[in-house]
């Protein structure tokens, strides 16, 4: 019986093939835009936890301030730290990769009568190390200049591309504000962080010289610490923590005026972020599927208008209420399940444009395709149903008489 039912489903459909076309496009559109916004929500996903593991997913952020709720907030009133607090925990802390200050702020960059507004950072050799940043083309510091606070600078690709075009810039001298400053090294290229800022628009320089020249004071506002290991991370963090609280005299008690950040933090924070909006996002185009459905139980309703005389004719010779029923849910479940499994191929089609597009991963989710397969064919059960119903109640001498 199923099978008779199925074989006079798919005649009825090829019959009206512009029709069936036209109302399986809802579901096709529907399960296509699922995919394609879930596939670029987990794409995203994948893209920011791969660029925050290139900061160093081993990698401490130790600042000034208390942090409430999941985020730091202003405090005016706690001391910054200051170049021995670096040196403590470099002496006292185990288990650590590296240790440095990492101040920064943004200023001019000139290089003969061209300008360029760059990111400027005072830390030291170890500042490297942490971030996993090569050098292109020149040296690092050394260590005579770390010490003495020597005006000297590594710069990003996009500096050197903004002010030197293909002119090789070690050797030469730029200004940063109104000091001159020797250029040692340029910067292997990071492109954009997760964030969307240019990495490669910066300019490293010695801290002390950063302290003395720039920033004026020698305040340390950021300390990074580079892990040795991930199973050491808690055990830092306790020990920095400990360490800190003898060193800035805080009492039992009292609430630290500091606050530690390892990059698992941000990395939850940001992945739940992105999730969340993929979620939404997917939610948002499932809607277009309810339309889909509802034109499929609008279209079986005027099929079954149609057909009328020939349900009356079907039975009258004995066909059962059941068979009816049967013979039109079916041809419902068979439009929505078309434009599910066209709409799966239409929407991996699409997330892949979209995300070399974006530039992220191509990730197939294959539970979404799955949950939206079920669904699509869900859909034909539910709306497919009345329209059946009325046709299976259909009373056989009315259905003979009409027109």
């Amino acid at each position: 019986m199923l099978l008779n039912a199925l074989l006079i489903a798919i005649k009825e459909i090829r019959r009206n093939i512009l029709r069936s076309i036209l109302t399986i496009l809802g579901i096709v559109i529907g399960v296509a835009s699922v995919i394609a916004m879930v596939m670029i929500g987990d794409g995203t996903t994948a893209k920011v936890t791969e660029n925050i593991e290139k900061l160093g997913s081993n990698m401490l952020n130790v600042r000034v301030g208390q942090e409430k709720r999941g985020a730091p907030r202003d405090d005016n009133s706690a001391k910054p730290f200051k170049n021995e607090d670096i040196t403590a925990i470099k002496n006292e802390v185990t288990n650590l990769k590296g240790v440095t200050a990492e101040n920064s702020s943004m200023a001019n960059v000139v290089f003969g009568n061209k300008s360029n507004s760059s990111l400027i950072v005072g830390t030291t050799n170890d500042y490297f190390v942490i971030k996993d940043w090569e050098v292109e083309q020149g040296r690092i510091f050394e260590e005579s200049e770390v010490s003495s606070g020597k005006s000297v600078c590594l710069l990003g690709t996009t500096v050197v591309k903004n002010l030197f075009g293909d002119e090789n810039p070690i050797g030469s001298t730029i200004r940063l504000k109104n000091f001159p400053c020797n250029v040692i090294g340029v910067l292997a290229s990071k492109g954009a962080s997760s964030f969307g800022r240019d990495q490669d628009e910066v300019v490293i320089t010695p801290l002390k010289m950063y302290q003395r020249k720039i920033q004026g004071n020698l305040d340390v506002s950021t300390i990074i610490v580079s892990v040795m290991e991930e199973k050491y991370i808690e055990d830092a963090k306790a020990q920095i923590t400990s360490l800190l609280q003898d060193r800035r005299a805080i009492k039992v008690g009292e609430a630290d005026n500091f606050h530690i950040r390892d990059m698992k933090d941000i990395l939850n924070t940001m992945t739940s972020t992105t999730k969340m909006l993929t979620y939404l996002l997917g939610s948002i185009a499932g809607i277009s599927l309810l339309v889909g459905g509802i034109g499929i139980m609008n279209i079986m309703l005027v099929s079954v208008t149609e057909r009328t005389r020939e349900i009356g004719i079907r039975l009258a010779i004995g066909a059962m209420q059941s068979e009816v029923l049967m013979q039109f849910l079916i041809e419902a479940i068979v439009l929505s399940t078309w434009g599910g499994i066209i709409g799966i191929f239409m929407g991996l089609g699409i997330g892949y444009l979209a995300v070399g597009a974006f530039d992220l991963p191509y990730i197939i989710n294959s539970q979404i395709i799955l949950i939206s397969f079920v669904f699509s064919t869900l859909i034909g059960v539910v709306f497919g149903y009345f329209p059946a119903r009325k046709a299976a109640r259909l009373n056989p001498i009315d259905a003979l008489r009409y027109e």
